[in-house]
């Protein structure tokens, strides 16, 4: 049964506090093993192996640029959301290895547990009307403007971005990568259903 969630201020912040946090340690993960993800975190993730920049740095810069794709398709208040939470996941990332430090993470566990936090982590934020932006916004004007679907265009864009990738990483590096990018997407495709949750 469809059911229509309104949220409060109250419920949104903490909403989207969650997923920040929660974002913010996965990251802390991916990056922690030198894993890359999809999209707008994986770009961040090379670029920032690559040459060396603090990958919160990376991330909030390449994010800037979006936000505008964001307020014309979707509104000022998804746009101050993704905003807010750009910019606070950015810090937050900045900050947590001061607060959070691994010996040793298991790369298959590692993998995983990176995909299950990203992926709770983008669906709190999408349910109270935020985002963590990036190129997917992109993807979703493709479609509005020629029809063609944004998840094959999101699909094409992270297979070069992984094949991109093989010539700066180790090709067991982007094994487990594309590992926590299937957990993610699979955690996405079973849990964000409009049919069972909507939120204004």
């Amino acid at each position: 049964m469809t059911e229509t969630q309104h949220h409060s201020a109250i419920e949104d912040a903490q909403g989207l506090a969650f997923g920040i946090c929660m974002a913010a340690v996965g990251m802390h993960i991916l990056t922690y093993m030198g894993f890359i993800a999809g999209q707008t975190t994986g770009v961040a993730a090379l670029i920032s192996y690559v040459t060396g920049w603090p990958f919160s740095v990376v991330y909030f810069t390449i994010s800037l640029p979006f936000l505008w794709f964001g307020y014309k398709r979707m509104g000022l208040e998804f746009t101050l959301k993704t905003f807010l939470c750009v910019g606070l996941l950015s810090l937050a990332i900045a900050i947590l290895p001061r607060w959070l430090s691994f010996s040793h993470i298991q790369p298959a566990f590692a993998a995983v547990l990176f995909g299950i936090l990203f992926g709770i982590a983008a669906l709190a934020v999408v349910r109270h009307g935020g985002s963590f932006g990036g190129i997917s916004i992109l993807w979703l004007i493709l479609q509005d403007r020629t029809g063609f679907q944004a998840g094959y265009a999101q699909l094409i864009f992270d297979a070069v971005l992984f094949a991109v990738s093989l010539l700066f990483l180790d090709w067991h590096i982007l094994g487990w990568s594309f590992l926590g990018a299937a957990v993610f997407n699979i955690f996405l495709a079973i849990n964000h259903r409009r049919d069972r949750y909507i939120a204004t």
